[in-house]
């Protein structure tokens, strides 16, 4: 196949470039700024919020993967959250517009979104019909930002004219990789130095997806011709925090971690640039849609996944360390 993947540079494209690429497909990728990337994937400059030469690329395509959208790793001040929204919303209109162009259009578009769209909750977890978050009277006003940006997210997807195209939303949790610099690293760290401990309680839930689980949900979904609209990409078991960090903590072999407070996670994300809303609201999403259509979680329970990462976590490392 010919796959375009808009905003593929991040960490969760690399997951999925590297996978695309090792089963022979032609891999284009979008980004603002040109980068060498792994044999087998070609870049092309956009700037994600206007068509250009680029959608050159998406005629005659077989499919579009669009991951386009700033990083969520940073405060959520006003200006962090108007740029997180018109990165995504822009960006999706931008695919949309090229697909609606084409004299060969791609068969299939799916789209990144996110299991933030779902409403907190300690109760039964949200599948694919679970209540979409917003209004929510327990919660600050600025998480139900973030849900609005989920719902324009995936809107811009939906009212773009492409009916010749099959639409997908992938409502994916955190992506679990071993590479620097994502999710993974920054909770590894923390549990390293002592600090992954219970966060605010630690009963609220944490949802998660090994990366080799999302690289393999997404070629699943590539190939169902049958299958449109939200899948939910999380792993079948989340659990709450307090579970999660004490499952990484003996991962890495560090059997103590310190607790924290609301407040103390608060400062916490100030000094690492990012919110405090990624650790406390009680993400529990899970999938009924991709187990009915046959698919199966290499990676279906924390434990055995976090040893998994962290053994290929140090692995890396000590490649690096020869090199």
């Amino acid at each position: 196949m010919k796959v375009v993947v808009p905003g593929g540079t991040g960490q969760v494209g690399a997951v999925l470039r590297r996978a695309l690429a090792a089963r022979g497909d032609e891999v284009v990728v979008l980004s603002r700024r040109p980068a060498v990337l792994e044999a087998g994937v070609r870049h092309v400059v956009w700037d994600g919020r206007t068509v250009g030469a680029w959608a050159a690329e998406l005629d005659g395509a077989d499919a579009v993967v669009n991951l386009a959208g700033r990083t969520v790793s940073c405060r959520y001040t006003d200006t962090n959250l108007r740029q997180m929204m018109d990165s995504r919303v822009d960006s999706t209109r931008a695919v949309g517009e090229a697909i609606a162009r084409a004299d060969r259009p791609p068969a299939t578009w799916l789209q990144m979104s996110t299991a933030t769209i779902y409403a907190d909750t300690r109760g039964p977890a949200h599948d694919e019909d679970g209540e979409v978050g917003g209004d929510e009277p327990h919660v600050p006003l600025y998480w139900e930002y973030s849900v609005r940006i989920a719902r324009r997210w995936e809107q811009a997807q939906l009212e773009a004219p492409t009916p010749a195209t099959r639409r997908v939303q992938l409502r994916t949790a955190m992506v679990m990789t071993p590479d620097p610099g994502g999710v993974f690293d920054v909770l590894s760290w923390m549990a390293r130095l002592g600090l992954g401990g219970p966060v605010a309680g630690g009963g609220q839930f944490v949802s998660w997806i090994h990366g080799d689980d999302f690289a393999r949900a997404v070629l699943f979904l590539l190939e169902r011709a049958d299958l449109s609209g939200p899948f939910n990409l999380a792993a079948p078991e989340p659990l709450p925090q307090r579970e999660s960090v004490r499952a990484l903590r003996r991962a890495w072999g560090r059997p103590v971690g310190l607790p924290a407070t609301a407040r103390m996670a608060g400062v916490g994300a100030f000094v690492l640039r990012t919110d405090p809303e990624l650790l406390l609201k009680s993400r529990r999403v899970v999938s009924t849609r991709l187990p009915a259509a046959g698919f199966t979680f290499e990676h279906p329970r924390w434990g055995p996944a976090a040893a998994d990462l962290v053994a290929r976590r140090r692995a890396g490392a000590a490649q690096s360390t020869e090199r």
